[in-house]
């Protein structure tokens, strides 16, 4: 099984990797194995990730922006409509704290259903390196440097394999958008780049604006996606 959990709790953790970034060295590929996949949202977010796991922290984000943008939607229609729900659950009332996602919607696959766990691991895991890659800091010598500190590393063969294969291939917008099976799914993956990258300069920030407009969301959720990664990580 496609364990994205623990790819970024071992890229987070490696004791290596931190020391190395701690001392200066490495340049880009030190900061990147040390904090890969993770902007600072994201880093603040590792508690969460270890209460939750990584995908329903990374789904919660999405989660309670849904939530709250179809309330607002509704607010705004006069409360004549109701908020839509999430596949396969309900809109509950917006919590003032951070919530994972709820498990068997479609932001959280059943446990049991590995075939779905996986495939919506690897499509985050893969929406996050792509973000990673967004203002094109990643040469070949960083990427040897990446790659290996992840050899090093307690993954298993199949996400190693993985993560070597979307950090070797080029930027594809195509394949990360080809992960959004439905809305929610496509709100997560946006949550997911968000957090992967500081989204401080114009290449990151023009990145997640194209994808936002290819994964076809309202704008009022974009926003919202923003505010709870904030509120979260505040």
């Amino acid at each position: 099984m496609f364990d994205v959990n623990k790819i970024i709790t071992a890229l987070q953790t490696d004791p290596n990797a931190q020391r190395t970034a701690m001392a200066g060295g490495g340049g880009f590929a030190a900061g990147l194995a040390t904090s890969m996949l993770m902007g600072k949202k994201g880093r603040k977010m590792m508690g969460k990730a270890a209460k939750y796991g990584a995908v329903a922290a990374v789904g919660g984000l999405a989660y309670h922006a849904w939530n709250k943008h179809q309330q607002n939607k509704a607010a705004q229609a006069g409360g004549g409509a109701e908020p839509a729900a999430p596949a396969g659950g309900s809109v509950p009332a917006v919590p003032a704290d951070y919530e994972a996602a709820p498990t068997e919607t479609a932001f959280l696959p059943a446990p049991s259903d590995e075939a779905a766990q996986d495939a919506l691991g690897q499509s985050l895991v893969r929406a996050m390196i792509a973000a990673a890659k967004a203002d094109g800091k990643i040469d070949a010598d960083e990427k040897a440097a990446i790659f290996e500190r992840l050899n090093a590393m307690d993954l298993d063969a199949q996400s190693k394999a993985f993560v070597f294969d979307e950090l070797s291939a080029p930027l594809d917008i195509n394949a990360v958008v080809a992960g959004a099976t439905c809305p929610e799914t496509a709100a997560e993956i946006y949550a997911a780049s968000l957090v992967a990258i500081e989204a401080d300069t114009a290449a990151e920030q023009a990145y997640l604006q194209m994808l936002a407009a290819r994964l076809e969301l309202e704008p009022g959720l974009v926003e919202e996606i923003h505010r709870s990664a904030d509120a979260a990580t505040s």
